[in-house]
């Protein structure tokens, strides 16, 4: 069997299964997170969760998918593993970034919910005062 082969093989067997391992545990504790964002609002939580979860899923194992061909001639094991420590290396900081960026976006959601809830009175007014009459 040809090293690029063995690569390959490799390769997926370690990024998908690490794919699909980071998606569903952010999917698991999202959610908490994503309630908060959301007021408490349960159903709405629930369904950016699981399309965030989609979306993460495609666009990483895109990335998977177009990262997977090797340009060079791999002549034994140790180019094997060169070459699928910068593969991995890239899946990783792509799985990386996207969480963090994720996570940036909906804390700033979130905070500025809080912002627009402070803003508002802590209770309604119960009535109108007439201004006072010019002095003079």
């Amino acid at each position: 069997m040809d090293n690029a082969v063995i690569a390959y093989l490799l390769y997926l067997l370690i990024a998908v299964p690490l794919t699909i391992w980071v998606g569903s545990t952010l999917s698991r504790n999202g959610r908490v997170f994503l309630v908060d964002v959301f007021d408490g609002n349960d159903d709405l939580a629930e369904a950016v969760n699981k399309l965030l979860v989609v979306g993460f899923y495609l666009l990483n194992l895109g990335v998977v998918a177009l990262y997977l061909r090797v340009g060079d001639t791999l002549a034994n094991a140790r180019a094997i593993v060169e070459v699928l420590s910068v593969k991995m290396g890239v899946v990783l900081l792509m799985l990386g970034v996207v969480h963090l960026t994720n996570v940036y976006v909906f804390n700033k959601i979130r905070r500025r919910g809080r912002l627009d809830a402070m803003a508002a009175p802590p209770v309604p007014p119960q009535g109108w005062t007439q201004p006072a009459a010019p002095m003079g």
